[in-house]
């Protein structure tokens, strides 16, 4: 697993994405696997679970904006759940679902290009 980073256009704003160790850990703190977090993502219920979705982006936002902070000097803040809503509603779910995958997929393929 390498970590990642993943670009979410909001209002002509690019949003960076982040998915890495931290990222899996929270989400499997949160789901119990990191599995079961994206079956609920990819809809494979029949649709996508919108809590699981904004929790997810909601933790790969924030692990950029403290990698960014750290890196920087900065003290920007950390974006909350009903704020990663409104991005949601903004930007399309189809789109951020996309973001949010491909971020995944690449952290996790190995050094070959297929997915570990």
């Amino acid at each position: 697993m390498k970590e990642i980073s993943g670009i979410l256009n909001y209002r002509g704003k690019e949003i960076k994405l982040v998915f890495n160790l931290n990222v899996m850990e929270a989400i499997q703190e949160e789901y119990g696997a990191f599995a079961k977090w994206g079956d609920l993502t990819e809809g494979k219920n029949g649709e996508t679970d919108i809590k699981a979705l904004k929790f997810g982006l909601t933790q790969m936002i924030n692990e950029a904006i403290d990698i960014d902070n750290d890196e920087n000097g900065t003290d920007e803040p950390f974006m909350t759940s009903k704020k990663i809503g409104r991005i949601l509603t903004d930007v399309g779910l189809d789109k951020a679902t996309k973001a949010l995958h491909e971020t995944v997929i690449n952290a996790t393929k190995d050094d070959s290009g297929k997915n570990a």
